[in-house]
């Protein structure tokens, strides 16, 4: 089942379940496919779809730290529980050891020798990681390995 297809199916199960909070995340995702199709101007596949969603649950870590820091706590936990239906549409995420293995492969095969050769590694490792780790862990990362 394609990733489209799964977000119409949870919507569905969403609007008959009355759950408010998980049928607003899914119409979110599904709008904002939709613009991300017309700014492209062609159909997204799973991976650009995962991307959007990848996209969308960045925004809701971002929203969550900056209302901790305010004190907002009921926007904290809202924030919180929509982020958590994202994550059930993207794959598995890696964790920081996983990271770290694959950082070192894509060292390994660009030949990155220095803290200037991040680049190259990022190129190499970005398609591996995409969807499934966060881009600030996994540039923090390779800037540990890189020193």
């Amino acid at each position: 089942m394609s990733l489209r297809e799964r977000l119409t199916e949870e919507m569905t199960v969403a609007m008959k379940g009355k759950d408010d909070l998980r049928l607003s995340a899914i119409r979110l995702v599904r709008s904002a496919v939709k613009n991300r199709e017309i700014d492209q101007k062609r159909e997204l596949d799973d991976q650009g779809i995962a991307e959007v969603i990848a996209s969308l649950a960045k925004q809701r870590r971002e929203s969550i730290r900056l209302f901790r820091e305010a004190g907002r706590n009921d926007l904290v936990e809202k924030e919180e529980k929509e982020l958590a239906v994202l994550l059930a549409f993207l794959p598995q995420q890696l964790s920081r050891e996983e990271v770290a293995e694959l950082v070192l492969q894509a060292i390994t095969e660009s030949g990155a020798r220095g803290a200037g050769d991040m680049g190259k590694v990022m190129k190499v490792l970005m398609p591996r990681v995409s969807g499934r780790a966060d881009g600030k862990v996994v540039s923090e990362v390779v800037r540990e390995k890189l020193v």
